[in-house]
């Protein structure tokens, strides 16, 4: 799973890349007295994508801002179940959050809906990248649960620094 993580990641960075590219061809364009269209809105869709791809790999790795004030002033025992609620809740908000994900490009797909700039884009296009994002998470969530409920730490906690996880 781990690769797959890497992949959303890999993905994450080559929208980055489209990103500053598109920035620069408006810089030139500006000089040269070229319009590039709907430059904003492809940046816009191309940052939504790296920022869900990437979703996952952040989760895994420890990157997201956890506030930890509560689970460093409890016993392992508590900190555990609190752990075990944490990763449920996700778990649950994340999976309503895929499946509504992926009903919005489905029925983007299905009304034909299409952007509102000059360059009519298919909306499901950008919003498969969303979608994407959301599954690679719930993934990820559900496979850290099933590891702390194996009573396994979880691979998140050595990259915050949060101290023991187990008795």
């Amino acid at each position: 799973m781990r690769l797959l993580y890497a992949a959303g990641a890999v993905l994450a960075a080559v929208f980055m890349v489209l990103i500053a590219a598109i920035t620069l061809l408006q810089v030139a364009g500006r000089m040269l007295g070229l319009a590039v269209p709907d430059a904003g809105e492809i940046a816009g869709y191309a940052m939504a994508a790296s920022i869900f791809l990437a979703l996952a790999h952040t989760f895994r790795s420890g990157g997201h801002i956890r506030v930890n004030l509560l689970l460093t002033h409890v016993g392992p025992r508590l900190r555990r179940v609190l752990e075990y609620w944490c990763l449920a809740f996700l778990a649950v908000v994340g999976g309503l959050f895929t499946v509504f994900s992926i009903k919005l490009v489905t029925d983007s797909y299905a009304f034909g809906d299409v952007s509102t700039g000059m360059m009519t884009i298919p909306l499901w296009i950008p919003q498969v990248s969303m979608a994407l994002g959301a599954l690679l998470l719930e993934i990820a969530v559900i496979e850290e649960f099933v590891h702390v409920v194996r009573g396994d730490e979880p691979r998140y906690v050595p990259a915050e620094g949060a101290g023991p996880f187990t008795e």
